[in-house]
Formats: C-alpha cells, sequence, structure tokens
C-alpha cells in the first residue's frame, strides 16, 4: 500500500517500506522513472525475504508523488531522498542507486554520512545534467535552452521526447560530485552494462579512479543495456547487495 510523507519543502512523496532488520536498504530510482520499476519491486521481494528493512519511494515529479516533472531539479530531488531517510529510517542504510539515483545516493552520503553504511550503484550517472546533457547540446539547443527555458530531447524509452529545462542544467552545477574530492568510507559495489548507451561505461570507470574508497569494486556486464533487469542483472544487483551487507555486518 502507498503511503505519503510530506518534505520539509512541502512536496507530498509517495513512498512504499518493508519492516525488517538493518541496516535497511533504500532504493533510488532514475530519471523519470519510479519506484514501481522492475529492479526497485525484486529488491524489495528479495529484501523482504531476507527480513531486511527496505524502502522505496518517487521524487517530486515522478510516479505517484505530488509535482509537476518539468519543475524539478537534482537539488529537489536530492532533498526529497534526505527527506525520506531521515524521516523514514532509522540507523545505517544501504543505498541502491539506479542511474540517476546514483548520483543522488552520491549527494545523500555527502550530506549524511552517518547513515550511509554501503552504496550499490547500477549504471550510476553522476553530474549527468553537466557531462551528458549540457556537453552534448549543439549551439542552437543551447540558445534555445536560453532562450525559451526548455529544449526537447528524443527519447530511446517513449515516443515522446525529454523535455529538458534550463533550471535542471543550471541547479545540477550546484550539486556535481565529480568535479572536489568524495570519500565513500564504506564498501561500494558498481555494476555497468558495456551496451549502455545512455550511461556508458566511462562514467563508472571515472567514477570508480575518483573516490577515495578501501572497498570499492566495478563489474562490467558484457552485453547488458542501461535497463540492466534481465533476471540474470536482477542477481547482480541482489548479489552484490549482499557482498556489501555482509561486509557491513562483519
Amino acid at each position: 500500500m502507498t503511503q505519503y510523507l510530506t518534505t520539509p519543502q512541502g512536496r507530498r512523496i509517495a513512498y512504499h517500506q518493508s519492516a525488517g532488520r538493518g541496516p535497511g536498504v533504500v532504493f533510488l530510482g532514475g530519471f523519470k522513472s519510479d519506484m514501481g520499476g522492475t529492479k526497485a519491486v525484486h529488491l524489495e521481494a528479495w529484501a523482504q525475504a531476507q527480513g531486511r528493512a527496505f524502502l522505496r519511494f518517487d521524487y517530486s515529479g515522478h510516479g505517484e508523488s505530488s509535482g509537476d516533472f518539468l519543475d524539478g531539479c537534482i537539488g529537489d530531488w536530492a532533498q526529497d531522498a534526505l527527506a525520506a531517510i531521515t524521516a523514514l529510517t532509522a540507523g545505517p542504510q544501504v543505498l541502491v542507486g539506479s542511474s540517476m539515483g546514483g548520483w543522488i545516493s552520491l549527494l545523500t552520503a555527502r550530506a549524511l554520512p552517518e547513515r550511509v553504511a554501503g552504496f550499490v550503484g547500477i549504471a550510476p550517472a553522476p553530474d549527468f545534467t553537466e557531462d551528458s546533457m549540457w556537453a552534448g547540446f549543439t549551439q542552437a539547443e543551447r540558445q534555445e535552452l536560453a532562450s525559451t527555458g526548455r529544449v526537447a530531447r528524443p527519447s530511446d524509452y517513449s515516443p515522446d521526447p525529454y523535455i529538458l529545462t534550463r533550471r535542471l542544467i543550471e541547479d545540477g552545477r550546484n550539486h556535481l560530485v565529480l568535479r572536489s574530492p568524495l570519500g565513500l568510507p564504506f564498501p561500494v559495489r558498481i555494476l555497468q552494462g558495456t551496451a549502455d548507451t545512455d550511461v556508458p561505461p566511462a562514467v563508472a570507470l571515472r567514477l570508480l579512479d575518483h573516490i577515495t574508497c578501501a572497498d570499492a569494486r566495478l563489474v562490467l556486464v558484457k552485453g547488458a543495456d542501461h535497463r540492466f533487469s534481465t533476471p540474470d542483472c536482477l542477481d547482480m544487483v541482489t548479489d552484490a547487495l549482499a557482498d556489501v551487507l555482509a561486509q557491513v555486518q562483519a
């Protein structure tokens, strides 16, 4: 059953939560995705079978949460994650971040270091508004963004184009994590498909090289795409999560 939390900023966030032992697991989804996706639901079932506390939620403007997607930005969605984790969980949590959720996870770890015990990134996409979106815009698209406040880009997942806003790009610059030291004092596991055209393997390699972490591993999966949701890929996610939890509890 969907429940709702009102953030300090007044946004109404939809979530599903399962009780269980700690450390808990929090799933953070991607750009324009929602908590009903394959990976989120699979991880919830796995956590319930393990008796592990679990939380999945929709950022504002996503899924069942309040707000218009086009009004949102990285800073808003990071605030939503902080509000959900602070209000709904207790003790250390292992964050599982998919695509944009990987970036949000890293921002969460920076803001709440005492609450994050581990990180599993599934094709994590830190700084994508700058390094992928802005860097990939043509001069005409940059001019359109400046003059109208938005630009349309084709989507591989929908017949409708993505509408990207100037606020999304400008706010993203305030939350970059690959431009300054990033210490992650907990186990990190990164899973990345070699056939991912949305977040290519070079991003995962850059993240692995950038972080300061005593226990970080990257697994490249030949032929896997950005969805990373085949049965084998889902098993790899739960295996990585179980590995992190074992290290945290050792």
